[in-house]
């Protein structure tokens, strides 16, 4: 069985490594379209379904050094911040992040990650199983010199609602409710049960 995930995010490697010692990334090149006529979790779910759908096609081409003609488990995922209705995604400046992260001041948010999991067999998509996970924070309320400071340390500009809580960013939060590392960038308990269903059904 081969493990591949469809992720360039050092912190989703970090975690998936939990699950899986030895595996492969494959960084799919995707137009992350957000469909928000389906909602904020079926949405964010079906831009990781895109991934892995276009990670298995990699996966396929015997040209590409990804290329896993056997049994194989590919992981993609999609992480959104959502405050009050607003959809915040990575931000893109200085202003992008100071306006994020007084959106979050003082208030509770939820984190939403979405999952696709694809297990393939000699060219055949034999099982897909996506869904979403939602983690709710609570940030303290921040003055304008707080976020300055958190901003300058440079953690925002990579993060979906512009702080991480696994470094700096675990100083503005007052408390979660839900899972932690899914505020992280994947829910490993519940994907790493949803594996151990997969590989079940491979061995009947």
């Amino acid at each position: 069985m081969k493990f591949l995930l469809a992720s360039a995010s050092p912190r989703r490697k970090e975690l998936f490594s939990l699950i899986a010692p030895s595996f492969d990334v494959i960084v799919p090149d995707i137009d992350e379209i957000f469909r928000k006529e389906l909602g904020v979790g079926p949405a964010v779910a079906a831009i990781a379904s895109d991934k892995a759908r276009r990670a298995f096609d990699l996966s396929e081409d015997s040209n590409s050094p990804h290329f896993v003609p056997d049994r194989k488990i590919i992981v993609a995922a999609d992480t959104v911040v959502v405050s009050e209705k607003s959809v915040l995604g990575k931000p893109s400046s200085e202003d992008d992040a100071r306006a994020a992260l007084k959106k979050l001041s003082g208030k509770v948010h939820s984190v939403i990650t979405g999952v696709s999991l694809i297990a393939g067999d000699r060219g055949t998509i034999v099982s897909e199983d996506t869904f979403f996970e939602e983690t709710f924070v609570e940030f303290f309320p921040l003055s304008s010199e707080e976020i300055e400071r958190y901003i300058k340390t440079g953690e925002p500009f990579d993060k979906a609602g512009s702080y991480g809580i696994q470094g700096k960013g675990a100083l503005l939060i007052k408390g979660i409710s839900g899972d932690y590392f899914n505020v992280v960038g994947l829910p490993v308990a519940r994907i790493s049960l949803k594996i151990s269903d997969i590989i079940s059904g491979f061995e009947k």
